[in-house]
């Protein structure tokens, strides 16, 4: 199998294997699921301005969900598209975990520093309740992202 497919199919995973973990969470704590619709809105609104003060302001667009789960799962694909093109085929034939864990933790930037400030969340989540709980739970939720990259790796190759 190719090292484009081999990301693919291990971004899969790692999105899933997070998207498990916060149903999980949502079961047994209560947390609060990811809000896709809100993803989909800010995607939808690109053309018009990436980052905005009060995106409780930004009026909801017709098929928001839709497109912040495809956009969600988009982003895990690239992440893993770009893991193993850098990690290579020997990385792919013998996975190991540390560096898709290094790598899992390094794509939180995207969400702490384009995201949450551009739906109003301020930098790594400053605007929120609990900063430290959001990154805490963004850190534990990206280690889970890489660990389904990871044993993807290990079933499929």
């Amino acid at each position: 199998m190719g090292v484009i497919l081999a990301g693919v199919l291990m971004g899969l995973g790692g999105t899933l294997a997070m998207d498990l973990w916060a149903l999980l969470l949502n079961r047994l704590f209560g947390l609060p699921l990811a809000n896709w619709a809100r993803v989909g809105r800010w995607v939808l609104n690109l053309q018009e301005r990436v980052f905005h003060d009060d995106f409780d302001r930004v009026a909801p667009a017709q098929g928001e969900l839709a497109v912040g789960w495809v956009f969600h799962y988009a982003v895990g694909v690239v992440y893993g598209v770009v893991f193993a093109v850098l990690a290579g085929r020997d990385w792919i034939a013998e996975p190991s975990f540390v560096p898709v864990w290094i790598f899992g933790i390094l794509t939180i930037a995207a969400g702490w520093f384009l995201l949450q400030p551009a739906i109003g969340a301020g930098w790594a989540a400053s605007r929120t309740p609990s900063p430290a709980r959001t990154r805490v739970l963004g850190l534990l939720a990206h280690t889970v992202f890489a660990l389904g990259m990871w044993v993807t790796a290990l079933l499929f190759y």
